[in-house]
């Protein structure tokens, strides 16, 4: 009998033992679809969020209008709780190397100002005489507590096919291509004609910029424009679409989102460009008006 016992006792006892380690990984099973939903919903949580607005403004070569239309743009881009407010090409000092430094210095600082009360990061279209002597067609990047992250000088500077060739390729300094940080998002600076090597007008091999930003790892390019139009058919149904296509075959080559603010003036007649935020496989997320003073705000979520 007590032989009897002790297998009756054994058997009872690896029964319990074998349901306690069923039970374990039948818990250790829930517990891990729970920590993989756990790290599917930190990893969304994880996605950055980054709200841009893109303002279609009148450029004019006198400066002092030129703050007042970009403080009436902060203002508009802090209202829509934007982290940052991209500007057209020259949209400070105009567009044009011959401008007084000392003006666009004073002004520069009121918006930096005025924008990082607002907690406003900017991405600053204008014309600048940096330390070196040298004018660079540039844009700025600020964070949003108004210190300077460095610029983008434009680099496919337009020009004549003459021999040597004439136009702005003679009257700005150009510095090597990089990106910036700005929101903890990882992004890159184009100015118009950087984008698509206008043949008419580009006496220099395209470079492919937005490609070479993409693969330095930039989520965003900021186009900031200032295209040439004067309402003709040329200018609405050519440079318009040849613009436009150019920024969404870019976009989606490189997948990366794009924001683009382009010169509205004179606001009676149609930009040479489409301003808004173009997604990374190349369609509009959002787009402005094409013509007169638009701005464009949107949420761009970056994975």
């Amino acid at each position: 009998m007590s032989g009897l016992f002790r297998k009756i006792f054994i058997f009872l006892v690896c029964g319990f033992v074998v349901l306690i380690v069923v039970g374990t990984n039948a818990n250790l099973a829930k517990s891990g679809k729970a920590a993989d939903k756990s790290m599917v919903k930190d990893g969304q949580k994880a996605k950055k969020s980054l709200r841009v607005t893109a303002a279609q403004i009148v450029v004019s070569e006198d400066i002092e209008v030129n703050v007042e239309t970009i403080k009436w743009a902060i203002d508009k881009a802090i209202a829509e709780k934007s982290d940052i407010l991209l500007t057209p090409e020259g949209s400070l000092s105009g567009y044009t190397h011959i401008f007084d430094q000392g003006r666009v210095d004073k002004g520069l600082r009121e918006i930096v100002e005025k924008a990082s009360k607002g907690k406003l990061a900017l991405v600053l279209g204008t014309c600048f005489v940096e330390d070196d002597g040298k004018c660079y067609n540039q844009i700025r990047f600020y964070n949003k507590q108004g210190e300077f992250l460095g610029f983008h000088s434009k680099t496919l500077l337009t020009g004549s096919w003459d021999d040597p060739p004439k136009g702005e390729i003679n009257d700005y300094a150009v510095r090597p291509l990089r990106t910036f940080e700005i929101c903890g998002v990882r992004v890159g600076g184009l100015i118009c004609n950087d984008m698509w090597a206008n043949p008419m007008c580009t006496p220099m091999p395209d470079a492919h910029l937005s490609q070479q930003l993409s693969k330095m790892g930039a989520k965003i390019i900021f186009q900031a424009v200032n295209g040439g139009r004067n309402g003709s058919e040329w200018s609405r149904n050519v440079y318009w679409n040849f613009h436009e296509t150019n920024l969404r075959m870019r976009a989606a080559a490189g997948r990366m989102w794009i924001v683009v603010a382009d010169n509205c003036y004179p606001e009676d007649v149609p930009c040479s460009c489409p301003s808004g935020v173009l997604r990374p496989d190349g369609s509009w997320a959002v787009q402005a008006k094409g013509q007169g003073r638009e701005m464009v705000t949107y949420t761009i979520e970056i994975e």
